[in-house]
């Protein structure tokens, strides 16, 4: 049984992250989505520097590979994609043209839009992986059976939506603080 906090100390009020008047659980579940954060990068850049890219890069091109099935891609749709921003993604890109595996076309609809497309050379680059990604994702995700997977992948878009509304209150209660 947890031991029972002063709700003045607690790091949350809502009474489905309280479990026996603590947020021990809580703040355990949030130290173990850390450490899984810190070795998804970690990963990430594994797979990355297999294909000699760096971390973002590699999601940048993966992502374009991914959304080019559904359509054209733009910088803006890959940074909303990827929750990034489109300075950000750019300036990615430009590197991702001099190493030749991306590219970039007039979008004829608005001239001021350009189109990103994997090369062949890219293509090439990123075939390489699967074998690989499949055992280590595989292992990563071991955990993950079909009954969760569903909840998990809802669970996700859900937690990630509510992280940029947290984002976004936690600027603005600093500015507050600041003015105060």
């Amino acid at each position: 049984m947890g031991q029972i906090i002063d709700s003045d100390k607690l790091t949350v009020s809502s009474d489905a992250l309280i479990v026996d008047g603590s947020d021990l659980q809580f703040r355990e579940m949030l130290h173990n989505l850390l450490a899984f954060s810190a070795r998804l990068e970690q990963i990430r850049g594994g797979f990355a520097n297999l294909i000699g890219l760096s971390g973002p890069q590699y999601t940048i091109l993966i992502t374009v590979q991914q959304l080019s099935q559904l359509g054209d891609v733009g910088v803006g749709h890959v940074a909303e994609h990827l929750a990034l921003t489109p300075a950000f993604v750019t300036k990615e890109t430009k590197n991702l043209i001099k190493l030749g595996v991306l590219e970039k076309q007039p979008d004829p609809n608005d001239l001021r839009r350009v189109k990103l497309k994997v090369t062949a050379f890219g293509e090439t680059k990123l075939q390489c992986l699967p074998k690989v990604q499949q055992q280590v994702n595989d292992q990563l995700f071991k955990a993950v059976t079909q009954e969760n997977f569903a909840m998990l992948h809802a669970l996700s878009a859900d937690l990630r939506n509510d992280a940029e509304k947290a984002l976004n209150l936690l600027k603005f209660l600093a500015l507050e603080e600041e003015s105060a």
